[in-house]
């Protein structure tokens, strides 16, 4: 089934289940209702911005949206050897495997990460909605929220509100290992 298929059938479905209109999801999400309207119908795929705000209306992650039901599970088990892993080449360099993925509609993720030395969140703050929490296994990261800078050692861990801008290094002499753990849901 393709995509804008998906998405519509299920915004339709939460629509109906909750006993909304188009007009009054389209007035809680702040979306035009010819828009809520086309992708019903699965003649447009809405753009993520969107996707955020019918989400939040339902109080759901926006993979709510676009995974198919049979690729995803109410349980997932992941052994260490067996986990959905990404490679990010950009300033960090960094391994993650996912603890989430394949988990229904979650409302929080969670990533173990291997960050090389001198490996860093990118040349400018990042902030998104929603919290964070980083609890390190091994090796040093350096945490700067706003003007604040945390040294985390091995067993340390720090949560914050996201939407303060923060960013991080491996300032060590070895590769830090790091659960990372975001809600709502978030990819990094």
């Amino acid at each position: 089934m393709k995509l804008r298929k998906i998405i519509g059938k299920k915004l339709k479905n939460i629509r109906l289940a909750s006993d909304m209109t188009i007009q009054q999801l389209a007035s809680h999400a702040e979306v035009s209702s010819n828009m809520i309207s086309r992708i019903e119908r699965g003649l447009t795929i809405p753009s993520v911005a969107i996707l955020m705000k019918l989400a939040a209306v339902f109080n759901k992650s926006i993979d709510y949206f676009v995974e198919e039901i049979t690729n995803t599970n109410e349980v997932v088990h992941s052994t260490a050897d067996c986990r959905h892993a990404t490679i990010y080449e950009n300033s960090a360099n960094m391994l993650t495997q996912s603890f989430t993925s394949g988990l229904r509609d979650p409302q929080f993720s969670s990533f173990y990460c291997t960050v090389p030395v001198g490996g860093k969140s990118g040349s400018r703050a990042m902030h998104h909605p929603g919290d964070e929490l980083i609890y390190l296994l091994s090796g040093t990261l350096e945490v700067t929220i706003i003007d604040d800078v945390y040294t985390l050692k091995a067993g340390d861990s720090l949560s914050f509100k996201a939407h303060l801008p923060h960013s991080w290094v491996n300032s060590g002499d070895q590769e830090a290992q790091v659960v990372w753990t975001l809600s709502p849901f978030t990819v990094i």
